[in-house]
This record gives C-alpha cells, sequence and structure tokens, in this order.
C-alpha cells in the first residue's frame, strides 16, 4: 500500500476512536456523577497523561539520561519553592546546559 494511504487511514482511526469516547460519554453519563471516587479519578486523568507524555520526553531530549533527570529534579525544586514557569524553565535548561558541558 501507498504510505499515504496509511496516513489517511490513521488519521481516520483516530477520529473515530475519539468520536466514540466523546458519543460513550454524551449517552451513557447523563446526570452528574455523585461518586467521590469517580470524581476525583477523573479530575486527575488530565495531569497523569500529561505526566506519563512528558517525563519520558525530558529525561530522552539530552544527550544525557543524567542530564534530563538532574533538570527535572531542579525544576521540581525551583516550581516547589514557589517560582513562576519562566523560572523553572530557565532552571532546568540552565541545569541541562551546566550538565552537558560537564558529561
Amino acid at each position: 500500500m501507498n504510505s499515504t494511504l496509511y496516513i489517511y487511514i490513521f488519521i481516520l482511526t483516530m477520529a473515530l476512536a475519539t468520536y466514540a469516547c466523546r458519543v460513550f460519554a454524551f449517552t451513557v453519563i447523563r446526570h452528574p456523577i455523585e461518586n467521590r471516587f469517580f470524581q476525583s479519578f477523573l479530575y486527575y486523568v488530565p495531569y497523569v497523561t500529561l505526566a506519563v507524555m512528558t517525563f519520558p520526553a525530558i529525561i530522552e531530549a539530552t544527550n544525557s539520561p543524567i542530564a534530563g533527570a538532574a533538570a527535572l529534579v531542579a525544576g521540581i525544586a525551583a516550581a516547589w519553592l514557589g517560582g513562576n514557569l519562566f523560572l523553572v524553565a530557565g532552571t532546568c535548561c540552565m541545569s541541562v546546559f551546566l550538565l552537558e558541558l560537564v558529561l
């Protein structure tokens, strides 16, 4: 098969999967969710999904996985101490830069 055809098949499959999830949720869940466990689960799903997608990229984006892990730790520390997004990103970039020079 042509590679362009594969791309169209993949896009169609992703669109159908997304549409099916939305239709399923719309038709099955018609009243507000009262279960606290399920509410909590749904609340944290976007954060967990973002973390699962971001963590491997942080480790693999550098030449050395040690520099990526150190940048992650430095970014967490900067955020924990109340740094804004610019400060956290700058701390991560600077730690990777310095560790890439050393390693």
